[in-house]
């Protein structure tokens, strides 16, 4: 008599690792050194399979390790959910790593990668002139730790007719940081004519906003 066939919302200690697998394939992990997670995911991968040469031999085939199976895949899926870098992604990527220079460097640098096809850091350096040149105005308050999200959502107060295209912006920049998405050059032309946008733009008066 055959052992019934796994549901398909079951998750098998296979499947398990597979999942693990693919997760640390995640471009945001880079190439690193072993972490701790990677040495535990590797003993729980060797341990999976002793687990499954040792029920090769008992009564009833491995099925009857199925449970202790399950249970290991569950903690491998939940404890990459919870260690990944990712996860504390909602906040965005920060804006400036480094110091921060004028926003015409900040631009001009924009240009230059722009020109050569070096899109990623023309999107990058061009959410920093963006990031200065509102600063530079008092539509920022400046700080050195501001995000990309908190960026779209400041500078949507006082520019509400740009704050979809802020928004869309911080999320194409967080993208291209963490590694999600390669920009193209319709990506850097997106965030260059934001810039422009944004340098025509005025603030929403205060009287004016609160009706």
């Amino acid at each position: 008599m055959r052992a019934p066939t796994a549901s398909s919302s079951e998750i098998t200690g296979e499947e398990g690792r597979r999942r693990a697998i693919e997760e640390l394939g995640d471009p945001v992990y880079g190439d690193r050194e072993p972490s701790l997670l990677d040495r535990f995911l590797q003993w729980l991968s060797d341990l999976v399979d002793d687990l499954m040469q040792l029920g090769s031999g008992l009564p009833g085939d491995w099925w009857l390790l199925l449970p202790v199976l399950l249970v290991l895949a569950l903690l491998v899926v939940g404890l990459v959910a919870y260690l990944r870098p990712g996860r504390n992604r909602r906040a965005g990527a920060p804006v400036h790593e480094e110091t921060k220079r004028t926003a015409a460097d900040h631009r001009a640098a924009a240009d230059e990668h722009e020109s050569s096809g070096a899109y990623d850091r023309a999107v990058v350096e061009r959410l920093r002139a963006i990031d200065v040149d509102l600063e530079e105005r008092a539509l920022l308050t400046p700080s050195a730790g501001r995000t990309a999200t908190e960026l779209a959502t400041e500078a949507g107060r006082s520019l509400p007719e740009q704050a979809g295209r802020l928004s869309d912006a911080a999320g194409l920049f967080n993208d291209v940081v963490y590694g999600r998405r390669e920009a193209t050059a319709e990506t850097a032309r997106t965030l260059r004519e934001l810039d422009d946008h944004l340098r025509a733009a005025r603030p929403v008066p205060v009287e004016e906003e609160r009706r």
